[in-house]
């Protein structure tokens, strides 16, 4: 039986299950510039729900826990369901976005080691960088911190290499946390060309949502692209 908590975003709808699981169900809709722009494209909630299988599957094969349980249709994953906690923790390789305006680098610089962020998750603040002091305050403690940045610096050097084998930057990304019933910490929500950015090795050329988000093409298109290639197709 369904559970009638249903938690909708602007991507995704998240439907719990009365057996510790949950459905995350992926929509249609793009949005950027803090929810300012809108649009939907048929087919990019199935991209973005088969992406995120592929690279939590990799990433449980070298060790990393996630919420992942497996493929529940065409546009739905089943995961286990995690107490989220309030918090973005991104991490960057290339400088791109909004590192522009925070480092005197010039865009598509290589950073000599990766950087990571965090940011709290609220719509109505604008999701505002935070620091450690900020976490303490929001009852996140620093060994819970610790351990996310462990996890995601760990994600990032098993996903650097994935798409490096296939011709891919992984310029920067945001991760998601929660912790499950036994108390662990657990890498959840997605992770996909909505939550990414990719680049071509050879072209420099886009493949996520900065193709919506700053009109360089078909964002379908950059998603099938980003697909075929991970999983091998043609």
């Amino acid at each position: 039986m369904i559970n009638v908590e249903v938690y909708e975003g602007k991507a995704k709808k998240v439907i719990p299950l009365d057996d510790g699981k949950a459905i995350m169900e992926f929509k249609d809709d793009a949005t950027a510039f803090d929810g300012r722009k809108k649009a939907r494209f048929r087919g990019k909630g199935w991209l973005n729900a088969q992406i995120s299988a592929v690279l939590f599957r990799v990433l449980e094969e070298k060790g990393v826990k996630t919420h992942f349980i497996g493929v529940a249709g065409d546009n739905r994953l089943i995961v286990e369901r995690l107490k989220m906690y309030p918090l973005e923790v991104v991490v960057r390789n290339v400088v791109a976005g909004s590192l522009k305006k925070r480092l005197p680098l010039e865009g598509g610089t290589e950073l000599p080691e990766p950087i990571v962020e965090l940011y709290y998750k609220d719509d109505s603040l604008g999701d505002p960088m935070i620091n450690y002091y900020h976490a303490k305050v929001l009852g996140i403690s620093e060994g819970e911190i610790r351990e996310m940045e462990r996890i995601a610096l760990r994600v990032n050097e098993i996903l650097r290499e994935y798409f490096a084998q296939r011709g891919i930057i992984l310029v920067d990304f945001k991760l998601e946390f929660g912790k499950n019933g036994r108390g662990e910490i657990l890498l959840g929500d997605e992770i996909s060309p909505d939550t990414c950015r990719f680049w071509d090795a050879r072209t420099g050329k886009s493949l996520d949502k900065d193709v919506f988000r700053f009109d360089k093409g078909d964002l379908i298109n950059a998603y099938e692209e980003l697909y075929e290639r991970l999983a091998g197709t043609s």
